[in-house]
């Protein structure tokens, strides 16, 4: 499948940074318990972001709070929401005992990503930001070691 948005023109390596799993990869947010936006990650995002990004990040993470608190108030059992879709898109969501939430926007086709956010957290993010002590559980991820990994590992279940 061609990421939404790109043209024949990339190179195989552009391709794979955009896709998992033969899904295109839009955005990917991490949040902390408090809705901070800890890191960001954007590619071949079908509409980019017309002003201040961290305006969009609350804009999200709002929208993340509102719907986890309808799905909690209308679900007949206890199980939250994993993922909702838009005309637009499809929001893969996450969240760790500890409150940090993992949002992956893929376009429609995706299928269920939960094991692939899982994978995120358990094998990278607490391998490369956690097991740091220089790393502080508030600051923002800004760990090259974190980037690669999660790059490196999306490129291998394309």
């Amino acid at each position: 499948l061609r990421p939404f948005g790109a043209s024949v023109a990339f190179g195989k390596r552009a391709l794979l940074a955009t896709t998992c799993m033969g899904v295109a990869l839009y955005t990917l947010h991490i949040f902390n318990r408090r809705g901070t936006c800890l890191f960001y990650k954007e590619w071949n995002r079908p509409s980019p972001s017309r002003g201040d990004l961290t305006q969009d990040h609350k804009l999200m993470f709002g929208f993340l709070f509102s719907l986890k608190q309808l799905v909690s108030k209308i679900a007949p059992k206890k199980g939250g929401f994993y993922a909702c879709n838009t005309s637009a898109y499809k929001l893969n969501y996450f969240e760790t005992m500890s409150g940090l939430r993992f949002v992956l926007c893929t376009e429609l086709a995706a299928g269920d990503m939960r094991e692939v956010l899982k994978y995120i957290y358990a094998n990278i993010f607490v391998e490369c930001l956690v097991k740091n002590p220089l790393w502080k559980a508030e600051d923002p991820i800004t760990c090259p070691l974190f980037t690669q990994h999660l790059q490196n590992y999306l490129e291998s279940i394309s």
